[in-house]
């Protein structure tokens, strides 16, 4: 089918959401739209898509059905509760794309698959930036049919689509291991620059050395210079490394694989949340390492 014969239902229009529903419509995607928020809906119509009223009415008569949520918790309740699993119309597929524990996207697909429907298990890494910039990397897993036919529907959305495996959870899995990396790479750099202000060292002057140095990652440059700064602008917030460090403790845990880095970053990040960070972008982890210190 062409984007303008496939209609795509979809819930979750936050920061990451509303962008990528927007370049689905720029596309040529008929996109139906739910999110609990009316600023959201508003901004979907205004980008030309079709705002409703509910999770069910999203998914009515849509060949796909993205879940771009918060957790497992709120997939489950929008598929098993709210009636959006139902509403899909019969050999539609559900996509999604949301940060879960391998577990529970298993357990979600049997019962959606049960229905005769699709399940395809598509987290994304790329943030807020790269939704809005249509250059996600997503991790795909399912049969490759199924992934085949909502090929082009990916690919509006992300500037990598990889097929890491057939079975629903596999998706789920490499973004943890994906997220285990982010998680202590930015309590690492946030380590090293709160050491450097700690002993009198320029934290600006240390972060442009590594920066240059064999020292430096992706995220120490991404993250580095929001640390410099007292109130940044929340493009990922502490509490999804809360959360996502957490499941990949849950992974490892599963799969008796130890995790020691990631626990240890997973209690930074807990900790920064406890002190009432959580809604700060998670470059503020640093607050924890100066209270820590003393600085």
């Amino acid at each position: 089918m062409s984007p303008a014969e496939t209609t795509i239902g979809f819930v979750g229009l936050g920061a990451m959401g509303r962008p990528m529903a927007a370049h689905l419509i720029e596309n040529g995607f008929v996109v139906q739209g739910f999110d609990i928020s009316q600023a959201a809906r508003d901004a979907l119509e205004t980008a030309g898509g079709t705002p409703v009223s509910s999770a069910a009415e999203a998914a009515t008569g849509a060949d796909a059905l993205v879940l771009m949520v918060v957790n497992a918790d709120q997939a489950r309740a929008i598929l098993f509760e709210a009636g959006a699993l139902d509403a899909l119309r019969p050999g539609g597929t559900v996509v999604l794309m949301a940060t879960c524990p391998p577990g529970a996207v298993e357990s979600m697909a049997e019962r959606v698959v049960a229905t005769g429907r699709g399940f395809i298990d598509a987290p994304v890494s790329g943030g807020v930036a790269g939704a809005t910039a249509a250059t996600l990397t997503i991790m795909a897993a399912a049969p490759a049919d199924t992934l085949a036919a909502l090929r082009p529907m990916f690919d509006a959305l992300g500037g990598k689509v990889v097929h890491v495996g057939t079975r629903p959870g596999q998706g789920a899995l490499v973004k943890a291991v994906n997220q285990l990396l982010c998680g202590v790479h930015i309590a690492a750099a946030a380590e090293a620059l709160a050491l450097a202000g700690k002993v009198g060292v320029d934290r600006a002057v240390m972060l442009d050395i590594v920066c240059g140095s064999a020292a430096s990652s992706w995220m120490l440059k991404d993250r580095g210079p929001r640390m410099l700064e007292a109130q940044p602008v929340t493009t990922s917030a502490v509490d999804i490394f809360v959360k996502d460090l957490g499941i990949v403790i849950e992974a490892g845990r599963d799969a008796k694989a130890a995790v020691p880095l990631a626990a240890l970053a997973h209690q930074l990040f807990l900790a920064t949340s406890g002190q009432g960070h959580g809604k700060a972008d998670d470059s503020q982890i640093i607050r924890t390492y100066d209270g820590l210190n003393g600085t």
